[in-house]
């Protein structure tokens, strides 16, 4: 197998499905290409499945989980294998980071600092959790008039296909598989086209950890196919999703048909409530990580940037400035702090809604659209003097371009925040604390950071209302969304 060099290590340039524990070709030998998003040459080709590929990967955690012994193990002797998993993601942390980081030229510096010592957090945290699965005793009056004891248990729910994104990819594969391992489901991990290669390697850790052969498999290749054989497999018992609306909008439907559980965390169009009493160098600096890191690639980006009035013209100004000294270029070189969008797709989405906001008639501070050459490169962009009903003010853009949007009072800033079919973070930027909770219990959204932009941990359940989805993941919520709860009475005299 030929490789390629990174920061960290090697980088594979051939991949294959695993699938029980081995890797594994296509049955038609079909394989797709990994596109480098900073010169479009090829980084690396993986086996593109199909059909088969996912039955025999259900099949194998189906196997497993009905007759082999994962699911059979305590829950300490399930902790002290998901722990040794994380003592291997910490070993080759470096090098999962470069994995994910060359597949969306994202600088290598920032899934180093938040997604793998997150996801490392969110493994051991899991680990913890997988013999503290605990059921309630409830007393009751009794059956026909005799003494009873009914309680309950709350057992795995089966086998899962874990579909997963591309942005921030490994991380948030740990979310879904870390915590379905504690409750002692098996796995079929889905991986973005564009991102595979963490979601592979984990696998290949899993075993090494001695995690049972079956219990996480890997299968590469389109949503269209992969996902859709998944999402309707009668060997699949519930289905974790990250990605956009529309497609969780399918897979809900699909799912309904069986009554398949489903998980799932979607798209986001996240207000930073900025009030003139706030610190403004945190807020300034705050909005600015929201909506640019990871080139705002991120389903909880603060693209949607709410300024009270009598600051939001300066306001949006220094954010623009902010914009402009960012250096954007290839993100292996030094002293880049922002590569390109993932792919070409994302490049057009992105000079298509800043065409729309110049259409609609918002001020565009700093960036603006760019032609395309070579490398799907976007510079950052604000927006000011916007207002809420304009496209880029309602529409996940999914690139670094700040909509600023001027406020008068809280409730004016409350009907701006809801003000969008989205519902998954937001940011309330004040020094006043009977504000802040004010805010935070007013604004429909699944996570609020006060005077910090989407403070993800591992012990802290995330998730979506209204159209940014439903069920939570990590934390113990994460847990207890792949268990079923079982009620057993027994009479006693």
């Amino acid at each position: 197998m030929t490789k390629l060099q990174s920061e960290a290590g090697l980088l594979p340039t051939e991949m294959f499905h695993f699938i029980n524990g081995i890797e594994v070709e296509s049955s038609d030998g079909a394989r797709g290409e990994l596109i480098n998003p900073v010169d479009e040459t090829v980084l690396a080709s993986y086996s593109f499945g199909g059909v088969a590929e996912v039955d025999a990967a259900v099949s194998a955690a189906r196997s497993e989980f009905d007759n082999g012994v994962w699911s059979s193990l305590s829950g300490y002797q399930r902790g002290c294998l998901i722990n040794k998993l994380a003592d291997l993601v910490e070993r080759d942390a470096d090098l999962i980071a470069d994995m994910d980081a060359v597949c969306i030229g994202r600088v290598p510096m920032e899934p180093r600092i938040l997604d793998l010592p997150n996801a490392i957090q969110t493994i051991r945290t899991s680990a913890g959790w997988a013999d503290k699965i605990e059921g309630r005793t409830i007393p009751t009056p009794g059956y026909l008039g005799r003494a009873t004891l009914s309680y309950t248990v709350n057992e795995p729910v089966g086998v899962v296909a874990a579909i997963t994104p591309w942005n921030t990819p490994f991380m948030i594969t740990c979310w879904k598989v870390a915590p379905l391992l504690a409750a002692g489901c098996t796995v079929v991990i889905k991986p973005s086209e564009e991102t595979p290669m963490s979601a592979l390697h984990l696998a290949k850790l899993a075993k090494e950890a001695g995690i049972p052969d079956g219990v996480v498999n890997v299968v590469t290749g389109s949503g269209s196919v992969i996902g859709n054989a998944l999402v309707r497999h009668p060997g699949v018992d519930k289905i974790t999703f990250t990605g956009s609306p529309a497609v969780g909008q399918h897979i809900q439907t699909e799912a309904a048909k069986d009554f398949k559980r489903v998980s799932l965390e979607l798209g986001g169009k996240s207000p930073q409530v900025v009030f003139s009493d706030a610190d403004q160098g945190e807020a300034l600096a705050g909005c600015a990580m929201g909506i640019f890191f990871n080139q705002g690639q991120i389903c909880a980006a603060g693209s949607r940037i709410l300024v009270q009035r009598d600051i939001a013209d300066e306001f949006a100004q220094k954010l623009a400035d902010v914009a402009s000294n960012i250096v954007v270029g290839n993100p292996q070189e030094e002293g880049v702090q922002m590569g390109p969008v993932c792919k070409k797709a994302q490049l057009d989405r992105v000079n298509y809604y800043i065409r729309e906001g110049v259409a609609a008639g918002a001020s565009l501070l700093a960036g603006g659209e760019c032609p395309y050459e070579k490398g799907w490169f976007v510079r950052p962009t604000v927006f000011a003097a916007a207002t809420n009903d304009m496209a880029i003010a309602q529409q996940e853009i999914f690139g670094p371009v700040a909509t600023v949007i001027p406020f008068d009072d809280e409730q004016d800033a409350v009907e701006i925040a809801n003000g969008t079919v989205y519902g998954l973070g937001a940011t309330v930027w004040t020094s006043d604390v009977k504000r802040a909770h004010r805010m935070a219990k007013k604004i429909k959204a699944g996570a609020v950071g006060v005077n910090c932009w989407a403070p993800i941990d591992a012990r802290l359940p995330w998730g979506g209302v209204k159209q940014s989805g439903s069920g939570r993941e990590c934390g113990l919520s994460g847990v207890m969304a792949y268990t079923e709860e079982k009620v057993i009475t027994v009479v006693t005299d």
